[in-house]
This record gives C-alpha cells, sequence and structure tokens, in this order.
C-alpha cells in the first residue's frame, strides 16, 4: 500500500538494474527491465520552468492588472481587472544553483 510498481519495472530514472527479488523471474523480463532503467541520470535538477509571463510590452511578472473606471449609481469606482490574453511564458531557466531532486531516494540528515 502506498507503493509505486513503477520503482520495480525500471520506470524510475534513479533505479539500479530495475530488477526485484523474485526469482521466478526468466532472463528475458530482466533484460527487458534492465534496458529501460536511466544509468546516466543525475540526482540534480538544473533547469525549471519559469511561472512568469511577458506582456506585449514587454514586462515580466507573474500576473498583470489593467486598472478599469466603474460607474455605479453616479459615482466612479477604480477596479483591476486581470489579463489573461497575450501573455507569453518565459520558458525553461537555468538554475543559478543545482537542486536535489525530490524522487531522489537517499537521506540526507538524520536527526
Amino acid at each position: 500500500m502506498g507503493g509505486s510498481g513503477s520503482k520495480s519495472r525500471g520506470f524510475w530514472p534513479f533505479s539500479g538494474s530495475g530488477s526485484t527479488d523474485d526469482p521466478t523471474k526468466d532472463g528475458v523480463e530482466q533484460t527487458q527491465a534492465k534496458g529501460r532503467s536511466y544509468p546516466t541520470a543525475t540526482p540534480f535538477v538544473f533547469t525549471r520552468r519559469s511561472s512568469l509571463y511577458f506582456d506585449e510590452d514587454g514586462d515580466l511578472a507573474h500576473e498583470f492588472y489593467e486598472e478599469t473606471i466603474v460607474t455605479k449609481n453616479g459615482r466612479k469606482k477604480a477596479k483591476l481587472k486581470r489579463i489573461h490574453k497575450n501573455l507569453t511564458p518565459q520558458g525553461i531557466i537555468k538554475l543559478d544553483h543545482p537542486c536535489i531532486h525530490v524522487d531522489f531516494p537517499v537521506v540526507l540528515c538524520e536527526a
């Protein structure tokens, strides 16, 4: 319960050979699982997707608003309206310092 079956089948990038302790497996399944593992996977993350957007003026921010004037009962009131259109994501950015992947299976500190 709570475990993912993908780790034992070699889909997980930090797994070694991808085989389990089951001696009933034949050699064909073990070689397929070994071929699917990622031996060159690193526990470090060097890039991430940015959460910032560019607007049509070239400004960079998480959210964009425009001020609108609403007239209600003869009174003018300023409201902020969020802009959803004409925004382009910043894309992939390089991290200043590499981070450790969240799925890396090593205890870094025991208290």
